[in-house]
């Protein structure tokens, strides 16, 4: 049992002082699972253990009560309440059988009024105390960031995935019919292999985007139109159900441009399911081009009601994210890492009575 003259608290009292806080406390017994006290009473005094285990904790919702400390021999508690001169913030719950020296809050305080080493030693009990708790906090709230960020992933993880299983599924559904022909098998495999081919593209952008590093990026001559063409013939199919249609106003600009195909496919991936989701009752794309002297300037506008204000200018950040169900707000961010590996740019703007506008630069291959 831990007296009050060897706590480290009130050791320090001159022995007057210490007789006086002798007399004036009273000692109290609780047995295990007995409250001392709760939420909401009074801060009528302080406790100090001299045997046991008391656990101090808080409401969360109606049922839950969260455990942030516990206190043993030789420690205090109820002092906050006693000095704010507020009622208590947490509950007090002996754990163990626990004997407990109780000092009421008017006996206390004029104590303090008159002993300038009890009031430094309790100003270092609280302060440390505070400091404990702050860490505590820091710790808990670090980790719930953290389960949100992995529970965030999962969800855009497999709403990512949802679209390629399911034209896996219905292809491979179609291709299996009796009256296919050699023509539509064919066809199928082709949209089946490319399906995977974008599973394995995401499940790399997750990996790498995690990571923190960049696989081997290797540039190579193209032809933009023919580009563009393959990704419109990859994602109309999936966008027709959902009624969202393309419209270019003016092919794209005959030039080769160094890319990288699967990296940028992505990019361009994730701007137009973006819109096409931000349009769930259908709606229209629009690509528009522009060739100047030192790049391929690409415009992709939908019809749907456009960025929200709130989010627009963190827009390309890592987990910005605004009225969706689903998603981590990644996408925009590895469009952002894609395009700038290609050394383009990539932009975002709102305009009254149009939808989300984004335009992206990439560069000419430089004359020899």
């Amino acid at each position: 049992m831990v007296t009050l003259e060897s706590s480290k608290l009130f050791g320090q009292l001159p022995p007057a002082e210490m007789k006086l806080l002798a007399q004036l406390g009273l000692e109290q017994s609780f047995e295990p699972g007995q409250q001392i006290f709760k939420e909401g009473d009074p801060g009528d005094g302080l406790y100090f253990v001299k045997e046991g285990l008391v656990e101090i904790s808080v409401s969360v919702g109606r049922n839950f009560q969260h455990v942030f400390s516990q206190v043993g021999p030789g420690d205090i508690f109820g002092e906050m309440a006693v000095l704010e001169d507020k009622p208590r913030s947490a509950t007090a719950t002996a754990r163990q059988k626990t004997t407990v020296h109780f000092i009421p809050r008017a006996d206390l305080l004029s104590l303090v009024g008159r002993s300038p080493t009890l009031a430094m030693a309790l100003l270092r009990e609280v302060s440390h105390r505070l400091r404990a708790f702050n860490g505590q906090y820091l710790r808990e709230v670090l980790q719930a960031e953290r389960l949100a960020v992995v529970g965030r992933f999962a969800r855009s993880i497999i709403h990512d995935l949802k679209n390629p299983l399911n034209i896996i599924g219905i292809t491979a559904e179609i291709a299996g019919m009796d009256n296919s022909t050699p023509e539509t098998r064919r066809d199928s495999t082709t949209r089946i292999t490319r399906q995977v081919e974008r599973i394995s593209e995401m499940i790399g952008e997750i990996l790498e985007f995690t990571q923190g590093s960049t696989s081997e990026f290797i540039l190579t001559p193209v032809e933009f139109p023919f580009f563009i063409s393959q990704i419109l013939a990859e994602l109309r199919p999936e966008l027709s159900p959902k009624a969202v249609t393309f419209e270019m106003p003016a092919p794209p600009p005959r030039a080769a441009l160094l890319l990288n195909p699967k990296r940028l496919r992505r990019a361009f991936y994730n701007l137009i399911t973006n819109a096409a989701e931000a349009m769930p009752n259908g709606g229209t794309i629009y690509l528009r081009f522009a060739l100047r002297p030192s790049e391929i300037v690409t415009e992709m506008e939908d019809t749907g009601p456009g960025v929200a204000p709130e989010i627009a200018e963190r827009l390309f950040e890592p987990f910005a994210t605004h009225g969706k169900e689903h998603g981590t707000g990644l996408g925009l961010s590895i469009c952002k890492r894609i395009i700038e590996e290609h050394r383009g740019w990539i932009s975002t703007r709102n305009e009254p009575g149009r939808g989300a506008i984004f335009t992206f630069g990439l560069p000419l291959p430089k004359k020899q």
